[in-house]
């Protein structure tokens, strides 16, 4: 149960309410067990004062020789004995077979289930004319067989005691109620200042400006929070370095975009200039589709790589069967194969068979293989009298859990200094005049890496010229 409730969680308050909360729940059970402590304490000396009362009544109870038990109690004493000024004080003593000798004889008996004990002071509580009292009894044997025993009862009412108790909570709750609101402070105080650190930290992050995303210094805050200054500290790195990759990405961009865009408005003006006749103006539009289809496809590319970068977080993953998709990605991609006289083709394992499935996003998947696909197309030499070869395979092996996606084709193939170069955005390999926008293997290795795989290449034909390119995706099987 919390005392201090709020809408918003608050840490300060948080820890106060734990703090707090037991030590004033705590409080009212601190007073109970203080009373009955109290009581305890306060009874001892007045329960003393009757045992000895009640001893020294016993020994006035005499038997003469063959007589029944007499008790004979002075004036004085019995006026001794009733003298109190907060209290009062009854006695009665029965005789052997329970005949009354002397004090109250409405006074009230032990429990008659109680065994008589000779010589031995017991005491209990009781009520007696509606008051509640402190009674001390002692059986006195009357014979030496101790046929008979006599009842000696004394009583005393309950006041003094009450008066003792009270006086004794006051001497311990009093100085409570001024250290229970200084003890609230204390902890008050020493909270705020256990969390100051927390108020200065904000303050710091708070003072800096948009641009800076320098690490927080660790070792200024506690140990505590430590570790949410390195969460933080690593959240800045991965967002510097994102801002940075951002940048370099718009300005590539900016800069691809450019010659397509110039081109355009080339051609445009040639289009408009003075004494153009209508083949000049036929090819001037030819040139503006040309570039307009280049302006496209490069900006499909960028959304198509913005897509892939940004998918990782949510990424959609289901049962996704790698042949069926690498043959529906081939088949669409024939009429653009023919177009530029290029065999393409697919070999490997058959949709449905044992290791070709995978968890995994099918509209990725099938982005990165069209990619592939695609720049093994733009990058082979082909002609109607010696066609260019591209080849997608797709390899299972259900037991080694490994699967493989290869797309090689017949081209140049690609320098071994150059094989890493060709993942980064816009770079195209030298010696080229294939027309594209540099980005088709960047997205291939981040939806690899979204998927974890690994990406490599190779030459598909050692030794022959031209050696050509193999691209393999390695998979670990799941299906």
């Amino acid at each position: 149960m919390k005392i201090f409730q709020r809408e918003q969680r608050s840490l300060f308050g948080e820890i106060l309410d734990w703090m707090l909360t037991p030590l004033l729940l705590l409080w009212p059970v601190s007073l109970a067990l203080t009373w009955l402590v109290a009581q305890s304490i306060a009874g001892k000396p007045f329960d003393r004062a009757l045992e000895y009362n009640v001893q020294a009544l016993a020994q006035l109870v005499v038997v003469p020789h063959n007589q029944r038990a007499q008790f004979n109690l002075p004036q004085p004493a019995r006026e001794i004995l009733r003298a109190d000024d907060s209290d009062q004080v009854y006695y009665q003593v029965l005789g052997g077979k329970g005949e009354f000798l002397s004090g109250e004889r409405d006074f009230p008996k032990p429990a008659e289930d109680e065994k008589p004990i000779d010589g031995v002071v017991q005491l209990r509580d009781d009520e007696f004319r509606g008051l509640d009292v402190r009674v001390a009894y002692i059986w006195v044997r009357l014979d030496l067989a101790g046929t008979q025993t006599a009842l000696v009862q004394v009583a005393e009412t309950r006041e003094k005691r009450s008066v003792l108790a009270a006086e004794i909570i006051k001497g311990v709750m009093l100085p409570q109620f001024v250290i229970l609101p200084l003890a609230v402070l204390l902890v008050w105080l020493a909270l705020a200042r256990g969390i100051k650190p927390l108020s200065q930290l904000e303050e710091r992050i708070r003072a800096r400006t948009p641009d800076d995303l320098s690490p927080l210094d660790e070792k200024a805050v506690p140990l505590e929070v430590a570790p949410l200054v390195s969460s933080v500290n690593d959240l800045l790195n991965r967002l510097k370095d994102s801002i940075a990759t951002q940048k370099r990405f718009l300005a590539d961009a900016a800069h691809q975009l450019k010659t397509p865009l110039a081109g355009l408005r080339m051609q445009a003006d040639l289009a408009q200039r003075e004494g153009a006749n209508a083949h000049d103006l036929k090819l001037s539009l030819q040139q503006i589709g040309r570039s307009s289809i280049r302006a496209t496809h490069t900006v499909n590319q960028l959304l198509a790589l913005a897509r892939a970068e940004n998918s990782g977080v949510s990424l959609s993953l289901q049962s996704c069967d790698l042949a069926r998709l690498t043959m529906e990605v081939v088949r669409d991609s024939v009429p653009r194969a023919l177009e530029k006289s290029v065999d393409l083709g697919y070999d490997g394992a058959s949709p449905g068979a044992p290791g070709v499935l995978l968890e995994g996003n099918p509209t990725l998947l099938k982005e990165m293989i069209r990619n592939l696909v695609d720049n093994a197309i733009n990058y082979t030499p082909s002609s109607t009298e010696r066609p260019g070869v591209v080849t997608a395979r797709v390899l299972a092996d259900p037991f080694g859990k490994v699967l493989l996606l290869q797309v090689e084709d017949s081209g140049p193939g690609i320098p071994e200094a150059e094989r890493e170069l060709v993942f980064q955005p816009f770079y195209r390999a030298l010696g080229t005049d294939a027309d594209g926008s540099g980005l088709g293997l960047p997205i291939v290795q981040e939806i690899a890496r979204q998927h974890h795989a690994s990406i490599t290449l190779e030459e598909a034909r050692p030794g022959l010229v031209p050696p050509g390119v193999r691209f393999t995706v390695r998979f670990s099987s799941r299906g």
